[in-house]
Order: structure tokens, then sequence, then C-alpha cells
């Protein structure tokens, strides 16, 4: 059982937030008690960017999220320019809804870029200890094997600065056409000599599905070894007339086969937090738009849901 992270209830949030927000009270069926599991579950925290730090923060903590994974990128809730500055008050507002402090999401992928070293600098100093990286893509009118063997010296060079730092950094496996990682066997050549620790995963079974298909199960064992934290969301594939395309969807709506998945982390050992994604139609919130043209209630009511399923999950895989 997790200790309880926060003093503040739910009523004390309600009562100190003004408009939409204070629809969150009400008996929505979400709210009843949901399974507790020993997965750390954090909302991943471009769903929630027309929120200032503060009422951010107090939303996750009434939402009954372990954290936030934090956005520290370009059109994120910290810029990267500005990371010495705002990453400080984002964290204090955390800190005061009585979030753990733990994960970000950034733009980084290159050592030598002029914002890395501060970005990795301030955020282990302020307590976080994983983090996204950003993505590699490839150029396919140029040889696959020499692309890899150009980003190869990259992720060595940033596994050193994550050990200097002991942060977690970790690449998501993304679907698409010309993404590093979407056959996951690639991933697997840059990351599988680094220690996990220094540079691993951040393994996403939504994208791992539309590009594996059935074969997703053996994409996974695969990079097991090197997953450091991993990603729920959903989808279903849908013929718009033009072809077939990936939807995105509430989780457990769609085509990615959660209660294998969890038993296969659970199998594997596989540790680390879980971020929460919410990529289907959220009036624009799930792009990380702001202001949203759905209302907040709705918002925070399709959060609430995708989490007791993800709690549901893990209860009964035994995380």
């Amino acid at each position: 059982m997790k200790q309880k992270k926060t003093t503040l209830s739910r009523r004390s949030f309600l009562a100190g937030s003004a408009g939409a927000i204070a629809a969150l009270g009400g008996k929505a069926a979400w709210a009843q008690a949901a399974p507790q599991s020993n997965t750390k579950i954090y909302l991943f925290s471009k769903h929630l960017q027309w929120l200032d730090y503060e009422r951010m923060s107090e939303a996750a903590a009434a939402l009954e999220l372990d954290g936030l994974d934090l956005t520290v990128r370009p059109g994120g809730h910290v810029q990267p320019e500005r990371v010495k500055e705002d990453l400080p008050r984002a964290v204090e507002a955390m800190k005061k809804a009585g979030l753990t402090i733990d994960m970000m999401t950034t733009g980084i992928n290159d050592p030598r870029d002029k914002h890395t070293r501060a970005v990795l600098e301030t955020a282990a100093a302020l307590g976080f200890k994983h983090y996204r990286m950003g993505y590699f893509k490839y150029d396919l009118n140029h040889s696959i094997p020499e692309q890899l063997d150009e980003w190869r010296p990259m992720f060595k060079d940033l596994a050193a600065m994550n050990k200097h730092y002991r942060l977690h950094g970790a690449y998501q496996n993304h679907a698409g056409r010309n993404y590093l990682g979407a056959p996951i066997w690639d991933l697997w050549q840059l990351i599988g000599r680094i220690e996990p620790q220094e540079l691993g995963c951040q393994f996403d079974i939504r994208h791992a599905t539309v590009e594996g298909g059935q074969a997703w199960p053996i994409d996974f064992k695969l990079i097991a070894p090197h997953i450091t934290s991993i990603i729920a969301k959903d989808f279903y594939w849908e013929n718009s007339g033009s072809g077939w395309n990936p939807v995105n969807c509430p989780l457990g709506a769609g085509m990615v086969q959660f209660s294998q998945y969890f038993d296969m982390v659970k199998r594997n050992q596989v540790a680390g937090p879980l971020s929460l994604h919410l990529e289907y139609n959220l009036g624009g919130a799930e792009h990380g738009r702001q202001p949203t043209t759905m209302s907040e209630k709705n918002v925070f009511d399709a959060i609430g849901r995708d989490l007791t399923k993800v709690k549901t999950w893990c209860h009964n895989s035994g995380l």
C-alpha cells in the first residue's frame, strides 16, 4: 500500500477553486474508490497545459494522481530557456499540492544542445529522477544503419550526463513511418549496451501495438530489461475511405491488450513509474492546446475514468 501523499481533500480543493473546476465534485462513477496498487501513476501534463502551475497541481492532487509528468520542452509548462526560473516554481506548486516530484518530458536528444545541461542540472537538483528524451527521425533517402551509427555516440554521451546527474533518461518508442524506435529493434541496437538506469526506454504500449500488431509481446520482451518507465493509452483502426488509420480512444475502448500487457510488465519485473496519456478528443487538451473547447468537468471526468482503469489493471496484475 502506498502512503497517503497529500492532505488536500477533494472538498478543500473544490472549495478553493473557481469556475468549472468545481465540477470535479459530485458522484461520478470513476470517483468511487479505485483499487490500490504499488505503481506510481503520473499524468502527462500536456493535457493540463491550459492551467497554471497551482491549478494544474491542485487538479492532479484532487484526481488522486501520484504526480505529473511535467512538460519541460518548447511549448510545454516550462520552456527550456527559462528552466532555472520556472521549474522551481512548478515544483513548489506540485509539492504544495502533495504531489511526488519524479517525471518530466523534455525535447532533449543532443547532449551538446545549449539547454541540455541546464535542464538536467536543474531537474536533478529539484528531485526529478525520470525524464523522456526528444525524438530522432530517419531520412528515408539515406542508409538506416549509417543513421544509427550517427546517433549512437549521442546516446552514449547523454547516458554519461545522466549518470553524472543521477537521472534516468528514456527514449519513447513512437509509431510512425520514420521514427527511430517504431520497430523497437533499432532502439535496442542503440541502448542495448547502455546501463538502463542511465538511458533506457519509456515503453508505449499503444505505439508498440500499432507497429507490432500481434507481435508486440516479442518487441516488449526484447526491450524489457531496458524499460525504466511506461505509458498507458489506447487506439483502434478506422478506414476513413482513403486508407486505414489509428484513432486514439479512451482506455479499454480500443485494441490494446492491457491485461496481457500489465501481466507481462509484472512477469518481466519491469519497474518504474507510469505516465497516463489521453490523446483522444478532449477539446484540444489532448494536444496541449489552451484554452480547450471542452468543459473542464468533462476533461477531468475523462482523466478520472482512465486513471481508475489503469489502477484496476495494475492491481489485478499485482503491480
